[in-house]
């Protein structure tokens, strides 16, 4: 994630990753965003609300499901790393603001990047 976050001009910036199961993860879905059952991955940003003269070098939190990314792994074919530098790049993403669920061109984009970054770590 250091090569990702490099690329995104987030030198010196930390991560949380939280790495659980279907069921917590789909407590936490719908406690905080009120929606029910699992998801692969949700992200809590921690610049949301801050003043612009006060910055944190926190970014925010990325909650990766392991039981629903060994069943995309498996469902895609992809090998299970790769599904969870997906998830990861993914909720990096969603911790700077991109929101595929907010329209067509949004979304886009946001999976334009996704591939732009795993390529960038696959480089190695």
């Amino acid at each position: 994630m250091e090569k990702v976050l490099g690329d995104l001009a987030c030198h010196n910036k930390e991560l949380s990753i939280l790495f659980t199961d279907d069921d917590r993860i789909a407590r936490l879905n719908n406690r905080y965003l009120e929606r029910e059952g699992p998801t692969n991955v949700l992200a809590f940003p921690m610049a949301v609300g801050l003043s612009p003269k006060w910055e944190s070098t926190m970014l925010g939190d990325v909650v990766i499901s392991i039981d629903t990314a060994v069943r995309e792994s498996k469902e895609s074919g992809e090998p299970l790393a790769y599904t969870i530098d997906r998830l990861l790049i993914h909720g990096v993403l969603h911790l700077l603001g991109y929101d595929h669920e907010k329209s067509v061109s949004e979304a886009r984009r946001m999976e334009n990047e996704e591939k732009r970054l795993m390529e960038l770590i696959r480089e190695d």
